[in-house]
């Protein structure tokens, strides 16, 4: 796994050579210009740097102090309106290329941690779904991009791609290779309009699927550096589909997050500019997740709904490959996931088992998702034996497919677990997870 991720805070102040002490001066200083006094010192921004969540008031005065709009404060929310984060380059060919190569960069640097904030990458969603694609440029005076070689890339990559999970995750180096390769024929090579679609076509699943690799490894910043130049490519290539995926993905990455607000604003676009049903199911399923998360029942329930009409829906079309995958599996689990967020256990339960009976055997890391899940609603009825049972097969399944993200969402159980020590077995399970 990657180093910890900093703080944005940390960040916010490396970036104007600020310590905690100055910031703390400054923070007294925006209180004093309104009559007020702060309790802000050196070791309250520590706590905040650690995770502890400031007072509203604290966020003002500290918006002031970095001169961020109050606006930003109230609708993006902490710590996303923090400033000082990387901006994410603009849509457009001119920085197709510079997108993929800094993705390529930053995802073989373990040090980064995650700097894109809420305003830039909504920002990048909205570009998206309004930006209409222009025609694609390429190098006057490289050589012509061979048409079978392109094909073997097609087809090599689908190969790589469609490996089972526990596969997946030895081929990780080669995807990367494919993608650099594909980046290099698009910089340099000559080709028509029509191989340049296939070559950014290409670029934009094999970005997308390195990230995904990098997500399950818990390297945040590596994995949307990638889908942010997934997205750049497949709009490039006028694959709107696909780039309504990519958003999703983002959406996906804030909600495990627990960022879920700043998920709402990708989910609106990536739903603004597809129609496929299965596609619209899983954008629908995702945004009700958020909203439960933010405790909204009357949206998430409107939008659970959608979901489930979205995916009866009957088209002659396949669904796009990024969503080919969306069941009645998957909107029942996470329709119990909402129904848990909301405190609604007993029901969450009903349909988390509901949607686990439907999986293929073929989806395992999806299994040790779902086996977590169910986990946290058997222990919220106090059900404990049952909830162990499920861990340790989800602790299992994320150690065979290499998923350190599977393995912290079985961590998070601890704490609960904790209560229930003299239960047989737990003691011995918490004991698996030291070494995991």
């Amino acid at each position: 796994m990657e180093d910890p991720i900093r703080h944005p805070l940390v960040y916010a102040r490396d970036q104007r050579g600020w310590s905690q002490t100055d910031l703390a001066v400054r923070m007294h200083r925006a209180a004093r210009r309104h009559g007020l006094r702060s309790g802000t010192d050196r070791q309250r921004i520590s706590k905040w740097e650690a995770g502890r969540r400031p007072s509203p008031e604290s966020q003002l005065l500290m918006a002031q102090a970095f001169n961020v709009p109050l606006e930003d404060v109230d609708h993006y929310g902490w710590p996303d309106w923090l400033p000082g984060r990387e901006e994410l380059l603009p849509l457009g060919s001119a920085y197709t290329v510079q997108a993929l190569r800094e993705a390529q960069s930053k995802a073989m640097d373990r040090r980064s941690f995650l700097t894109i904030g809420a305003l830039s990458l909504s920002g990048l969603a909205i570009q998206w779904a309004q930006i209409e694609p222009g025609r694609l440029a390429s190098a006057l005076d490289g050589k012509q991009v061979d048409d079978d070689l392109v094909a073997w890339l097609e087809t090599t990559s689908v190969q790589l791609t469609s490996l089972p999970t526990e596969q997946r995750q030895h081929t990780n180096k080669l995807m990367d290779a494919h993608l650099a390769t594909v980046t290099d024929l698009i910089e340099s090579g000559t080709y028509t309009e029509h191989t340049g679609k296939r070559l950014h076509q290409l670029a934009a699943s094999l970005a997308t699927a390195c990230g995904w690799y990098r997500f399950d490894q818990g390297q945040h910043s590596a994995a949307e550096r990638l889908w942010a130049a997934a997205l750049h490519s497949a709009h490039a290539a006028d694959d709107r589909d696909f780039g309504a995926g990519v958003l999703s993905d983002f959406a996906y990455q804030r909600n495990w997050l627990s960022q879920p607000d700043s998920s709402l604003d990708l989910l609106d676009s990536a739903l603004s500019r597809t129609d496929h049903p299965t596609a619209r199911s899983l954008l629908f399923l995702r945004r009700a997740r958020a909203h439960a998360a933010l405790g909204g029942r009357a949206n998430c329930f409107r939008d659970l709904s959608a979901a489930e009409s979205e995916l009866a829906r009957t088209v002659q079309d396949p669904a796009p490959g990024w969503c080919a995958w969306m069941s009645p599996a998957d909107l029942a689990v996470d329709s119990g996931q909402c129904l848990l967020d909301l405190g609604r256990s007993d029901e969450a339960h009903v349909r988390i088992t509901e949607g686990m009976g439907l999986l293929p055997p073929t989806r395992g890391k999806t299994r040790g998702i779902f086996l977590a899940y169910a986990a946290r609603s058997l222990l919220e009825s106090e059900q404990v034996e049952q909830a162990l049972a499920a861990t340790n097969e989800s602790l299992d399944l994320a150690t065979r497919f290499g998923a350190d993200r599977c393995i912290a969402l079985v961590r998070d159980l601890v704490p609960t677990f904790q209560q229930y020590r003299k239960v047989d077995g737990v003691t011995e399970f918490m004991e698996r997870l030291k070494t995991s």
